[in-house]
């Protein structure tokens, strides 16, 4: 519990209108994406670094835990107070302080929606490429915290590769530059940067990133192509990359989303079919039309049964549309989702998709898997009902068998998501007990006494949370 002393403390340093202890304040930032609650013991709005730095101080004497937090739409409990603490939302920082036309290059504050520093760069006529699903809630500075990618990793990447530099207010408070601001390259030291994005708000709190940006495409089209079976859409998927096409984006839908999707958007259209691929192509708009005949090609000749090209903003509004009501939907198949992230090598995605439906019959439950099938990165989704102690059981089994398939692929159990305190203890499947030990030490060495979002990404026993 924080003593009334930190709380007044922490009032004087932001401010009255800028802190909070009430209840009811602190439900609002108690949970995420996980539906886990974890009330906190306060939730504080900085103002900028130096108040998060005194914060932090003041942390370190008497011992409180700090959780960063962004706007909570994380899926692996990474901005919980799992050990009670202080919530730091950063969400008064969202200011987008510069875009340089001339160096491509963006300037901005933590808070900064995604989506909002895309349409600005795009008004522009540039481009920022890392495009999570949550772009319209989500902020830059939660999308460093876990290296957020989104459908255009194929041929983008993903966040780490648009971090330039940040500017970060350690856990012992000090406030520090990483990297560089507007240069392309720089290899002075050691690579802060790289460090910080993915590390989860364990290593430190960003309150500025430096992000490269880039030319705005020419054109684009959107395609939606119909199969009759997932693996005959993965294995287009495959022929695609095999054929040396760079789609901007290849994303694969299932069965159970299709159907979900039907009953949430009221869409039809899909009835007879069990697999759907939704892809981009962007550039010059020869290298687009081309592209486009190529894909339609090879889709016809992996079984495609429909291939269908949208014609105009509004139709691709459309189909986007589509595939962004698929996570909501699932709450129609059952009341619980175990969602995970796993990603193989491209050239084993069937053997995954395949041996997913193989879990699914064999642990008697619910799997709905879509998501970024360029980069090998599937959203796999176990339905079931936390209030059915068999079933839940048998959804928990269920992950373990695919995460274990997943590394015998190739592959990593969290592609975007992060660890947090949703994957924490399966991290030793896939990390060697040495790497993990490394880990652990830069975390004691920048945080001695770990007050900094503690409880994350290492498996350790905390209290139990309500539920939302």
């Amino acid at each position: 519990m924080l003593k009334a002393t930190a709380r007044d403390e922490i009032t004087g340093i932001v401010g009255k209108g800028n802190a909070s202890f009430g209840k009811e304040e602190l439900l609002c930032y108690s949970y995420d994406a996980t539906n886990s609650l974890y009330p906190p013991d306060g939730v504080v709005f900085p103002g900028g670094p130096e108040e998060i730095s005194r914060i932090l101080r003041l942390a370190n004497t008497e011992g409180f835990p700090v959780i960063p937090r962004g706007a909570g739409t994380g899926f692996t409990g990474g901005a919980l107070a799992v050990e009670g603490g202080v919530i730091l939302s950063l969400e008064r920082l969202k200011g987008i302080r510069e875009i340089d036309t001339a160096n491509l290059t963006a300037d901005v504050e933590p808070g900064v929606i995604t989506g909002d520093l895309q349409a600005e760069a795009e008004r522009l006529g540039l481009f920022y490429p890392p495009d999570p699903t949550s772009l319209k809630f989500s902020t830059i500075g939660g999308n460093i915290a876990e290296c957020a990618g989104g459908p255009r990793a194929i041929k983008y990447g993903v966040t780490r590769d648009y971090v330039l530099g940040l500017e970060v207010v350690m856990p012992t408070g000090e406030i520090i530059t990483t990297g560089t601001k507007k240069t392309m390259k720089g290899v002075v030291g050691y690579d802060l940067t790289r460090l910080m994005v993915g590390s989860e708000g364990t290593l430190g709190v960003v309150t500025r990133a430096f992000l490269r940006l880039l030319p705005l495409p020419e054109a684009k089209r959107t395609m939606l192509v119909e199969f009759l079976s997932l693996e005959d859409a993965a294995g287009a998927v495959e022929a695609v990359i095999n054929a040396k096409v760079v789609p901007s984006t290849i994303e694969i839908i299932d069965d159970v989303c299709i159907r979900c999707v039907e009953k949430y958007a009221k869409v039809g259209g899909l009835a007879s079919v069990e697999a759907v691929l939704l892809i981009e192509v962007d550039g010059k708009e020869t290298g687009v039309q081309d592209d486009v005949a190529r894909i339609r090609r090879i889709a016809s000749e992996r079984g495609a049964k429909t291939f269908w090209v949208a014609s105009g903003r509004d139709e691709e509004k459309d189909i986007w549309n589509l595939r962004r009501a698929i996570s909501p939907s699932l709450s129609k198949v059952k009341p619980t989702k175990l969602n995970e992230d796993v990603v193989v090598p491209r050239s084993n995605l069937v053997g995954l998709i395949t041996g997913i439906e193989d879990i699914a019959s064999k642990k008697g439950v619910v799997i709905a898997s879509f998501g970024h099938a360029g980069d090998g990165n599937i959203h796999v989704n176990v339905m079931v009902d936390k209030n059915n102690a068999a079933e839940m059981q048998r959804g928990m089994d269920a992950v373990k068998d695919i995460f274990e398939l997943t590394i015998s692929l190739g592959g990593t159990i969290s592609g975007e998501h992060g660890i947090g305190i949703a994957k924490a203890s399966y991290i030793g499947m896939e990390l060697s007990a040495e790497a993990i030990e490394v880990m652990r030490g830069i975390k004691k060495a920048l945080d001695p006494n770990g007050i900094l979002n503690p409880g994350k990404i290492f498996p350790k026993a905390f209290r139990q949370p309500q539920h939302a």
